[in-house]
């Protein structure tokens, strides 16, 4: 009979007597399978998972990849990868005995001559690169020995009801392997004390690590605290770990907690403790699964004494975004915990754990590589090569995505940098992709992110997909998640106004028309070029089969009746040659056959196109205020008849930064998506993993870089709040840094932004921006000092509505708020200057849009250009570029999610300021020469001198004569809206019957034309100024809170 009663399971002890006593028979061993459940259960079964005995370390000289986060298993599994190649050492610094409770900061060690009370060894470690300390009392090594021995023995137990034998190699291996000897405590006593004790656990250690069977062995690896995550080389040195009992709840967001405080609203759960240099994080020791990641923040603090902590032996962390409570086995364990986590936090991750500049939760870095970008065509090839570097992740979140984006045009290799084939391609080769989108309410934008989620997840298993907020369930309804971020390995960062989408595809010429020109005789002599080229079909890189796309294949408009030319749809014609997705999908060499079937392909590059190729395709070309995008299911079916209607050009800044300043975006996306996760219970399975940063001691490893960088000191500014990001108490620092840079700026600041809306009044109104421009123009009039202020804002709100009719209630409301902005009302900044300084305001600051004209198939038109631009230049040296608007939704913090960077150079050039020499920052000089050359036309006209901001001569007679102008000519040829000779909607209808020469006499159009010079406008300040422009009442837009517009 078995020596234990029914269900009681045996102890380790036992089993190990029972060995001893005999060698199992086949019979003892059938006798003990059929009674062994409950000992199976308490000594888990993975204990004899041996698989070939080989334990799992890297390669020599390897460091194990950061992706392992991502393949995580039990504690017990077999293929943990856990160790380097490189061995264990253990030295045992000193013993420790405590007579009485200590202050749980109190770092001195007291000795007792009671030789009875139990010794601490305190032990240090090293394996490769990391060195960490551990704790441990004599019983916890009896307690191992013992284990280690169980170990041995349950593995050379064959049990039939394993369900697979043990290879008969690996038992002998293991048979081979002894367990170091453990010397008895007496010993201690008999060959020189405390000392030689010292020495002879230290022996039993370092013999011990040296086994692979052993040191695998899930006691010894809790023995000295280490876990799958311990050695990886980018989630920096090795912390504290150790098993530890959390509480549920404490979460700063309030949805997330029990409504109660008493000892029923919570429970207790056994979880592996993970604390590493910028974060913590706990670990289900059953499967391996991280349960939830803590960033060190501001805020961030450990309690010890059970007031704090309402536990016996009770440990609290605070954060901003949780108070988690840890309960440990005894007072010194908790203080040991508490003591080694605050030490190791400020040793490691100081700079996380103050407020920096601007109240802003990143330190500003220096020596960073940064780049800009001027329009979408420079910045999405960046992307797209960025993209195509990436070996571990991809972060990207946007306001708007729209997978079926070209990031590299005009299309002249298939669908290779299509953004949904390059997520897929990536995806493919073990890249893990997580993309954040914002959740619109779907009555009032029809951005459609359920489509755009659900061809994204379609792509590949390791592209994951989050929408928030939940409007219901967060009661978030007014507020966006408005940020624009692509993060390479977290190692490159975009940071800007240019979301993935429809329409942000622009260059500096921006073009109304997209019509296409490429003729059958051109494509002839492409395909006998292509004939006579030996160029396989199917190779890869530049040497893929590329095709062009014909003027006549537009799709058929339901509005249309008779189509000017014969025409197929473009989904087809682009899935002909391979350029979008089949209905069925298919593979990428089923991709590069059809391509190379088609009987119109070139062997050539961008350069060597006949004629002009298409840059704007389907959903691509549009004019979003003359009719919203519609159909986001049909990405290649045109919404606008492009014969008729010109396009909205597109103009807009982005930036990328890498190294330590790119961690600290990641670090924000990985907040926010570990945040979605615990607010949404659909995302808190196992298949959304929650996201680690990486520490910033490996940033400066960088595995591709950008080309054409400066380096300068970077920033991430951001607007965050509990909605958003699930923290504490909000923060500003994008709102912060304007007015710093504008308080401090010496000669001018340049503004392009997509809103202006500022001029706080503290009732609708609560931004600083606009006064603390118009105080510092105050200032500089007051010294008598040259100061300029240039602002470049869209001359109409990018909403749908016929200006020609007023525009509609959602334009005139924005409309409403900019003007108050600028010269309408007491508050405004014109009204402010003009109490101080009359008509003078004009030599100090100008309010200007772009606007640009074209021949659209014998018809002249223009349109605006549209400014989505978010940046700030002050005095050529510092430069704010992000995805926040000049209004209270962005810069309050506390509404709409967003993020920039501040850039200030480090690297100056020889310039001009108000004719002397001047020493300009590289990154801010260039950014604004790009700038200024692009709108004032200095790229096609080089007599146009742009080097010097605020010189008499450039201010009055190259920027205010050029938008003076080119708004005149403008105005004399198209009689355009928006107009300061429209003042009120009375006036609108006779304004709009007078023709102009575009009307009259296109001829003359045409010269007057000639005299346009670059894309610089007069902003109409006048524009129904004597109109009411707010919502009228018993309309949808007035039955929204003002909030929204503001």
């Amino acid at each position: 009979m078995l020596p234990v009663s029914p269900g009681e399971p045996w102890a380790p002890d036992e089993v190990l007597a029972m060995l001893r006593q005999s060698e199992p028979t086949s019979s003892t061993l059938h006798l003990v399978a059929s009674d062994m459940t409950s000992i199976m259960e308490q000594l888990d079964t993975k204990d004899l998972d041996v698989g070939d005995g080989e334990f799992p370390t890297t390669e020599a000289g390897d460091r194990l990849p950061f992706t392992a986060i991502y393949s995580l298993v039990g504690f017990k599994e077999s293929d943990a990868m856990v160790f380097l190649s490189s061995p264990i050492t253990a030295k045992i610094l000193e013993v420790e005995r405590y007579t009485s409770n200590q202050d749980r900061f109190n770092n001195t060690v007291q000795r007792s001559v009671n030789k009875a009370t139990p010794a601490m060894y305190r032990i240090e470690l090293k394996h490769g690169e990391f060195t960490w300390e551990v704790k441990k009392k004599e019983k916890h090594f009896v307690e191992l020995h013992r284990d280690l021995r169980a170990y041995k023995a349950l593995r050379r137990l064959h049990l039939p009801s394993r369900g697979t034998s043990i290879r008969r190699r690996a038992t002998m291996k293991m048979e081979k392997a002894e367990i170091p000897v453990l010397p008895r405590e007496e010993a201690k006593n008999q060959s020189g004390g405390v000392s030689s004790r010292k020495k002879q656990l230290e022996d039993y250690l370092n013999n011990l690590l040296q086994m692979p069977m052993y040191r695998s062995c899930h006691a010894t690896m809790e023995f000295i605290d280490v876990s799958q995550l311990s050695f990886i080389h980018d989630l920096g040195p090795k912390g504290l770990e150790g098993m530890v009992l959390k509480r549920s709840g404490g979460h700063r967001f309030p949805g997330l907690n029990c409504c109660g405080r008493s000892k029923i609203c919570y429970h207790w759960s056994k979880r592996w403790l993970v604390v590493k240099d910028s974060f913590l994080m706990y670990m289900k020791p059953d499967s391996g699964a991280i349960s939830f990641v803590m960033l060190f923040d501001k805020e961030f603090s450990v309690k010890l004494d059970s007031k704090e902590t309402e536990t016996k032996h009770g440990l609290r962390i605070n954060s901003l975004s949780r108070s988690l409570v840890l309960k440990c086995s005894s007072y010194r364990h908790a203080r040991w915990w508490g003591q080694a986590i605050e030490a190791f936090s400020q040793k490691h991750g100081a700079a996380f754990l103050t407020d920096h500049r601007f109240g802003s939760f990143a330190r500003q870095e220096e020596n960073i590589p940064a780049k800009w970008y001027v329009n979408g065509k420079t910045y999405m090839e960046d992307v797209a090569d960025a993209l195509e570097e990436a070996k571990e992740e991809i972060f990207i979140t946007d306001w708007w995505l729209s997978p079926e984006i070209f990031l590299k045009r005009p299309v002249v290799e298939g669908n290779r940098w299509r953004l949904d084939c390059i997520l897929k391609r990536k995806a493919q080769q073990g890249v893990r992709i997580f993309v954040m989108l914002y959740k619109e309410v779907e009555l009032a934008l029809g951005i459609n992110s359920g489509y755009s989620k659900r061809t994204l997840l379609r792509l590949h298993p390791n592209i994951k997909v989050m929408r928030h907020p939940d409007h219901v369930s967060s009661a978030v309804y007014l507020w966006a998640h408005h940020e624009k971020i692509v993060v390479i390995d977290q190692s490159v960062a975009f940071v800007g106004g240019i979301d993935l989408a429809y329409g942000r595809w622009d260059d500096r010429e921006h073009r109304l028309t997209d019509i296409g020109s490429v003729t059958l005789s051109h494509l002839e002599q492409a395909a006998a070029a292509a004939s006579s080229s030996a160029a396989p079909s199917g190779g890869g890189g530049q040497n893929k089969v590329f095709s062009v796309m014909d003027s006549g294949d537009q799709p058929k408009l339901k509005s249309q009746g008779r189509m000017r030319r014969t025409r197929m749809s473009i989904k087809k014609h682009l899935q002909k040659h391979g350029l979008a997705r089949a209905d069925s999908d298919s593979d990428l060499e089923e991709e590069e056959e059809e391509r190379s079937r088609s009987v119109r392909s070139l062997h050539t590059g961008v350069g060597d196109l006949f004629g002009d190729t298409r840059f704007w395709h389907g959903k691509d070309y549009c004019n979003f205020v003359h009719k919203d995008w519609i159909q986001l299911d049909k990405p290649f079916d045109d919404f606008i008849d492009r014969h008729k209607t010109p396009r909205m050009p597109w103009h807009d800044i982005a930036s990328v930064v890498h190294g330590k300043a790119a961690r600290d975006v990641a670090r924000h996306f990985i907040q926010r998506w570990n945040f979605t996760k615990l607010v949404k219970p659909k995302y808190r399975s196992l298949s959304f993993p929650y996201l680690l940063p990486k520490s910033h001691l490996t940033a400066g490893e960088l595995r591709y870089q950008v080309p054409n960088c400066t380096t300068a000191k970077v920033q991430i500014l951001r607007s965050a709040s509990d909605w958003s990001a699930g923290i504490k108490y909000h923060e500003e620092s994008i709102h912060n840094a304007y007015v710093h840079a504008i308080e401090n700026s010496q000669h001018f600041i340049y503004i392009e932004n997509q809103f202006f809306i500022s001029c706080a009044e503290n009732k609708l109104v609560y931004n600083k921006i606009g006064d603390t421009i118009a105080e510092r123009i105050k200032k500089a009039y007051r010294e008598g000092a040259k100061y300029r202020v240039y602002v470049v804002t869209p001359l109409l709100p990018g909403f749908e509505g016929d200006i020609n009719t007023g525009g509609g209630s959602a334009i005139q409301a924005v409309m409403h708020f900019n003007y108050r902005t600028m010269n309408k009302g007491e508050h405004s900044i014109i009204s402010q200057l003009r109490a101080e300084m009359g008509d003078q305001w004009m030599n100090y600051i100008s309010f200007t849009g772009l606007r640009t004209h074209a021949d659209l198939e014998g018809t002249l038109v223009t349109e605006l250009i549209y400014v989505h631009s978010k940046m700030l230049i002050a005095d050529d040296n510092t430069v704010i570029i992000g995805s926040a608007n000049i209004n209270d939704r962005s810069m309050l913090g506390k509404r709409d999610s967003e993020v920039a960077v501040i850039v200030e150079d480090s690297e100056t050039v020889d310039a001009v300021m108000d004719g002397q020499p001047y020493r300009a920052g590289k990154f801010a000089l260039q950014l604004r020469l790009e700038c200024f050359r692009m709108i004032l036309g200095a790229n096609t006209d080089p007599s146009i001198d742009v080097s010097d901001p605020i010189s008499e001569l450039f201010y009055k007679e190259t920027w205010m004569a050029t938008c003076a102008r080119n708004a005149s000519i403008y105005q004399k040829v198209f009689r355009c809206l928006p107009s300061s000779d429209v003042r009120n909607i009375s006036e609108l209808e006779g304004f709009l019957a007078k023709p102009g020469l575009a009307r009259e006499d296109p001829a003359r159009a045409q010269e007057e034309l000639k005299k346009i010079r670059g894309f610089l406008v007069q902003f109409p300040l006048q524009f129904m100024s004597e109109q009411n422009l707010l919502p009228p009442i018993g309309c949808k837009e007035a039955m929204v809170p003002m909030e929204v517009w503001t």
